[in-house]
């Protein structure tokens, strides 16, 4: 998965030889596919919502009432939020009595995703919020 970043990362010339020469922009098959799956988890972590489920299971295992407390989202939301990102591996469960307890399979990796987000919008200031097509989907 990390090739996909990684050959970004080169210089152009580089990435251009290091490519399987895919149709169309050069990415080849296997590349594509991790850049399609990186678009996959980026979407999942692309709602305000389901970021502010993450920020608050980095505090520890959560049950969907609490979520619901702490975030004044409607239940049916937190649960259509966490769904998806137990989808994307993000979330995992386990049976509390008769509801389940929520915390993140990865809190180490989410951590540092948020801490490159962070980095990443302090370098670019406002113009992620300038940024008109944010809620089009590309494909």
């Amino acid at each position: 998965m990390a090739m996909i970043f990684q050959r970004a990362a080169q210089a152009p010339e580089a990435a251009s030889t290091a490519s399987d020469d895919g149709p169309g922009d050069g990415l080849g098959d296997l590349e594509a596919a991790a850049a399609q799956a990186a678009a996959c988890l980026f979407r999942g972590m692309g709602d305000p919502g389901r970021v502010r489920i993450l920020q608050h299971l980095l505090l520890g295992e959560h049950r969907v009432v609490e979520l619901t407390a702490h975030l004044g989202l409607a239940q049916s939301t937190v649960s259509k939020h966490l769904a998806c990102l137990r989808e994307c591996g993000l979330v995992t469960s386990r049976p509390v009595g008769r509801s389940s307890a929520y915390s993140l399979t990865h809190p180490e990796l989410v951590t540092r995703v948020f801490a490159a987000a962070e980095e990443l919008l302090a370098a670019t200031g406002d113009a992620v919020t300038l940024c008109h097509t944010s809620g089009l989907d590309a494909s």
